[in-house]
């Protein structure tokens, strides 16, 4: 393939369908599903066989778990943030306004699993010749189940390129329809990947939804650029103009663009491939025992059938079930039967509504210097297990509502609290008074962990102020 191919990975997500492993704050693609890795870890493996320098279309407050995968899978590249979601015609539009415009581009979606990285780039290779000449080329797969969960592309004649025409886009199906569109011999899933030259995607953009186009143009006129701290001296962070994108209109790019547009083609994958959209497809990355049941990490299924017990932290046993579905999670878990992983995101749309906090976020929660996790809340006091990265700080704070008790469990910290600076190694600990200034440090090479138990009137997030700040964020 003499063509060079710039991938384009589209890191959107609600992190609905996969509750309560994944979560607004954490949605699928950031979850380590397969092997240690996240999908969107994968991702940018897998396409890196294309190019070492990608771009990547994400939330501005998933910013730092992109900076994170980008730095584990040894790539680099461009991170767009977007300071809305605007759906995936918005995010294309607005990578494909960045690129050269007679660039090929791979439009990748970040929470996908694909085994097979040699069969994935051999079919893409088969869509380079109609992409040249200005065509919209899709990918499908052939389908090996009646899903009801993924739309289909229905695909026409052969073009001179190899390629197919696509004759029309089917949406996501009853099951009825699903079982009758197996049969059919020329209907394919669609899996959500394109390959487009830059300038014939904007000008298909221009013809079918201008108004987005425009949006577009302008936030990436007004965009701002600055390294991006954790993920290399390769990459960088663009912001949009906020005030241009917020004014975008939301839609995907099937109903903005590929629906509407003439020049569509599909190129057929025969591969393994799964969107990892529900609990379901979760289940089916696992290797199924003698009685159908699947098991990640600590579960047990006794006298049971067709179960799939997720249970990373500790013993969870299934007695006597069937076709169910177990998720557990340190703050949440979730049972269903099989049949109903689709219903899921209802389920996490009423905790929104309720307020319930493990509908939107983790105890464990990410930083851009590491993570915390809320072990436990009380009247008056909280502990936490703190984490921080080889070489990275926390910000210069101090609060105005509580005292913090520090004690180092694992690797060494360097502390400043008010005008002295210090060590604790292992097994030591400090006190930072309510009204300290302090910073954390980790000066290793290894990962830092501490004991954190805070006292005080209030104890909430919003009581810091930051003095000083290595990731830009404000008090």
């Amino acid at each position: 393939m003499n063509r060079t191919i710039h991938p384009i990975i589209l890191c959107g997500g609600s992190g609905t369908r996969l509750w309560p492993l994944s979560r607004k704050s954490f949605p699928k693609q950031f979850v380590p599903l397969v092997g240690g890795k996240s999908l969107l870890q994968l991702t940018l493996e897998r396409v890196a066989q294309f190019s070492s320098s990608l771009i990547t279309v994400a939330a501005e407050d998933h910013r730092f778990l992109v900076a994170d995968a980008l730095r584990a899978a040894k790539v680099g590249g461009t991170v767009i943030l977007e300071p809305v979601a605007r759906n995936t015609a918005a995010a294309m539009a607005l990578a494909a306004l960045g690129a050269n415009q007679n660039d090929l581009l791979l439009f990748c979606p970040a929470d996908h699993h694909i085994r097979d990285a040699g069969a994935f780039a051999d079919t893409v290779a088969k869509g380079v010749a109609a992409a040249d000449t200005g065509a919209i080329v899709t990918f499908g797969v052939m389908p090996s189940f009646p899903s009801t969960a993924y739309g289909y592309i229905a695909r026409g004649a052969t073009r001179p390129d190899g390629s197919h025409q696509v004759a029309k886009f089917i949406e996501k199906p009853d099951a009825r329809s699903a079982r009758e569109l197996l049969l059919q011999a020329d209907v394919l899933w669609n899996a959500g990947i394109f390959l487009v030259r830059a300038d014939a995607f904007l000008r298909a953009m221009h013809q079918h939804a201008p108004d987005i186009l425009k949006s577009c143009q302008l936030a990436h006129e007004g965009a701002t650029t600055e390294p991006a701290p954790g993920a290399g001296p390769e990459t960088a962070f663009v912001r949009p103009d906020p005030g241009a994108f917020h004014a975008c209109r939301s839609q995907s790019v099937d109903y903005a663009v590929m629906e509407q547009h003439g020049d569509v083609c599909v190129v057929p994958f025969s591969g393994q491939w799964s969107d990892v959209g529900s609990w379901n497809a979760v289940a089916d990355l696992i290797a199924p025992d003698s009685e159908g049941n699947r098991v990640h990490g600590h579960g047990v299924a006794h006298n049971s059938f067709n179960t799939f017990i997720h249970a990373p932290h500790r013993p969870v046993v299934a007695l006597g079930t069937n076709d169910l579905l177990i998720i557990d999670t340190p703050d949440a878990l979730l049972v269903a039967h099989r049949d109903a992983a689709e219903q899921v995101k209802e389920v996490v749309a009423n905790l929104e509504k309720a307020s319930t906090a493990q509908a939107v976020s983790h105890r464990k929660v990410w930083r851009p210097w590491g993570w915390y996790d809320s072990v436990d809340v009380g009247d008056r006091f909280q502990v936490k297990r703190i984490g921080v990265k080889p070489g990275a700080s926390l910000s210069l704070q101090k609060h105005h509502h509580r005292a913090e008790h520090w004690i180092v469990v694992k690797g060494t910290a360097e502390v400043t609290r008010g005008v002295e600076t210090f060590l604790l190694c292992e097994n030591q600990s400090t006190y930072i008074p309510i009204g300290e200034v302090h910073r954390l440090h980790n000066p290793g090479k290894m990962e830092l962990e501490m004991i954190e138990v805070q006292s005080g009137a209030y104890l909430g997030e919003d009581d810091i102020v930051r003095l000083d700040d290595t990731y830009g964020r404000s008090s």
